[in-house]
């Protein structure tokens, strides 16, 4: 199943400059797997040491947060649309 990725601006340059990927995965830790198999150092930058996404890092399907789906057990099928984004934090 090939599911379509944002890729965020900080993280382009482990894609090579790409903004969007495509992927094949039937689940959103699948989905992160295969995308550190296809552009190494991604995984980490997505993930914690147990594996669990970053708590400032947002995954969402198509539209969706995933941390209100099935986190990393998500399902996905194909033609799906996954968006990577770092959360932003800031203010006075």
């Amino acid at each position: 199943m090939a599911v379509s990725v944002r890729i965020p601006t900080p993280l382009r340059k482990l894609t090579g400059g790409a903004d969007e990927v495509s992927i094949e995965a039937s689940s959103i830790s699948e989905l992160i797997d295969n995308l550190e198999a296809a552009h190494p150092g991604l995984k980490e930058r997505l993930c914690d040491d147990n594996g669990e996404i970053r708590r400032f890092v947002n995954v969402y399907l198509n539209d969706e947060d995933v941390r209100f789906l099935d986190g990393r057990n998500t399902a996905l099928k194909d033609g799906d649309e996954v968006s990577i984004v770092p959360a932003i934090a800031g203010g006075v």
